[in-house]
């Protein structure tokens, strides 16, 4: 999908405090191998935090009051709020967007909530694009605190390690620190049950151990075929889902200054970087993603977030961010900077 005038007028993180990724592994919560391959220095972690820290809607909430100060003018036209996340957010039958809409434009703003697992975040902006007006504005937050007993960061997953934390991104029609050159999401439903598995159950304290992805896909690949068909699926998605943004931009990766990935483990990641994508570790997340972790559906708002505070990017480059979660979907955006956000306005 081409875009016109469709721009980001800001970002806004809250992250907690981290938790070392060595001393986990000292006290056995994490495996040493995983730790090798992963290089993984740091998490983000809400329970350092007095108190025991915020919950997610309320770290949202953080990171989207910094993101609308940031976006001056634009933050006074937000017309709909998107709020993505993996986890759980503190309450059963509630609606943590509406929390998040409430506490931040107002109770009268349209919000709602985006379940697209790690690509949501990504997939939030395509979809609010579609939606914003000639002089609206949108708000896209993400956030996660994942926490035990039912959820283990350290071996949910194999190739990554889960972080906590709020992210926002306000999306405009009227200029900003970036301009929408594209999006395309590309998808194979065939492949959500590498995720599932045989955790269905008819009450969510059914399920009495912490949740583990990694065994599930175990599952589903003996009983479907070999891992590595079933990655090569999916990498399949993610190819097409980039080549369709990048046409749709009128570039392609040569032409791409600086990539933003979900954020895995160093491994994971280098083969997504240099094998399917053909480009170098440095110009990627990496350096913010081994010190927070993998932020559920926030990887990309805090990288490009990380991107601009940092000062790694300047106007007239080009940003690849390329999602994708269980179920299986890649969405894929290509941004070009155009310069700082709006200053601040006074009231």
């Amino acid at each position: 999908m081409r875009w016109g005038q469709v721009h980001i007028a800001a970002t806004g993180v809250w992250l907690p405090g981290r938790r070392s990724a060595e001393e986990a592994v000292r006290s056995g919560r994490y495996d040493a191998e995983e730790h090798a391959a992963n290089r993984i220095v740091s998490v983000a972690a809400a329970d350092t935090e007095p108190d025991g820290g915020p919950s997610a809607p309320e770290m949202a909430v953080r990171a989207a009051r910094v993101a609308l100060e940031r976006a001056g003018e634009a933050a006074r036209r937000v017309s709909t709020v998107y709020h993505s996340h993996l986890w759980f957010q503190g309450a059963e039958l509630w609606a943590p967007a509406s929390y998040v809409a409430e506490h931040t434009v107002g109770s009268d703003v349209p919000a709602f909530g985006l379940q697209q697992s790690c690509n949501a975040g990504v997939a939030s902006i395509e979809l609010a694009a579609g939606r914003l007006g000639t002089a609206d504005a949108a708000l896209l937050t993400t956030a996660d605190r994942f926490t035990g007993p039912s959820f283990d960061r350290w071996r949910c997953e194999r190739g990554l390690v889960y972080g906590d934390g709020g992210t926002a991104l306000v999306l405009s029609a009227t200029g900003g620190l970036a301009r929408l050159l594209s999006t395309a999401t590309r998808v194979d439903n065939s492949l959500e049950p590498v995720s599932r598995a045989a955790r269905l159950a008819d009450d969510p304290r059914a399920v009495e151990t912490p949740l583990d992805l990694a065994a599930g896909a175990d599952a589903y690949t003996r009983a479907h075929g070999n891992m590595r068909q079933i990655a090569q699926r999916m990498a399949e998605v993610a190819d097409a889902s980039v080549r369709d943004a990048l046409t749709d931009a009128d570039t392609t990766m040569s032409g791409i200054d600086r990539v933003v990935l979900v954020s895995t483990g160093r491994s994971r990641m280098r083969w997504q970087l240099e094998l399917q994508l053909g480009v170098p570790e440095k110009i990627s997340n990496w350096e913010l993603s081994g010190t927070v972790g993998h932020l559920g559906a926030g990887d990309h708002f805090a990288g490009l977030d990380h991107l601009v505070e940092s000062r790694q990017v300047q106007a007239g480059d080009r940003v690849l961010l390329v999602g994708g979660g269980t179920g299986y979907s890649c969405s894929s955006a290509v941004l070009e900077i155009t310069g700082s956000a709006p200053a601040p306005q006074g009231d």
